[in-house]
């Protein structure tokens, strides 16, 4: 069976981490884009988390022609007609500041309560395989969103995204602790059984 390369669409150091942890054991050599010598540009331009996955894991394709895999996540809040939803890491603008944003969602839920203001993380990842077909898996870390903003750990909306599991919010848990939870961990152990299901049949 042939070697296969999997490159991840993205230059995120975190993320690479993140990923060669997790298809460690399937034989194959885990690279970036950078890595990979990919560079393409890139217009997320999706209606879904799915569509923009599949955008970037696309565009990084038709570069390389491995297999490679990229995501698209962002926070889900039904309260607010599922906004800030696939544009969440763009809500309000790019150039706004994440404080702005999560002060905004807050306001927006003044009068929500209990199940109200429930809320996840989700993650699609798109793998496009060497003969151009498409794998997605989608993972979710589900929790409410916290009164006030509270920890310094993490990024984006972590602040404001109450575990009620854990009785803090996703940014005062410890990194092995959101690992364990992890909406994209969980998206891309799904993923590896996917690629493992792939090579079963082409080995065959």
């Amino acid at each position: 069976m042939k070697k296969h390369r999997i490159v991840f669409a993205t230059g995120n150091a975190g993320k690479m981490k993140e990923i060669r942890l997790i298809m460690a054991d399937l034989g194959c050599e885990v690279v970036s884009m950078k890595e990979a010598g990919a560079d393409p540009e890139i217009v997320e331009n999706g209606t879904s988390f799915a569509e923009n996955a599949e955008i970037k894991a696309r565009a990084v394709w038709n570069c390389t022609g491995d297999i490679v895999l990229a995501d698209d996540s962002g926070l889900v809040v039904d309260y607010i007609g599922g906004e800030p939803g696939i544009y969440s890491a763009r809500y309000m603008g790019e150039d706004t500041s994440y404080e702005i944003k999560n002060r905004n969602i807050i306001d927006r839920l003044a009068d929500a309560k209990g199940e109200e203001r429930s809320a996840r993380f989700v993650c699609n990842i798109a793998a496009v395989l060497p003969d151009g077909r498409v794998l997605h898996t989608e993972a979710a870390m589900e929790g409410q969103i916290a009164m006030e903003p509270a920890g310094c750990g993490g990024f984006g909306y972590d602040p404001i995204l109450y575990l009620p599991e854990f009785g803090m919010t996703s940014a005062e848990i410890t990194m092995e602790q959101k690992n364990a939870i992890s909406h994209r961990g969980k998206a891309l152990e799904a993923m590896k059984k996917e690629l493992e299901h792939y090579f079963e049949e082409e080995s065959r």
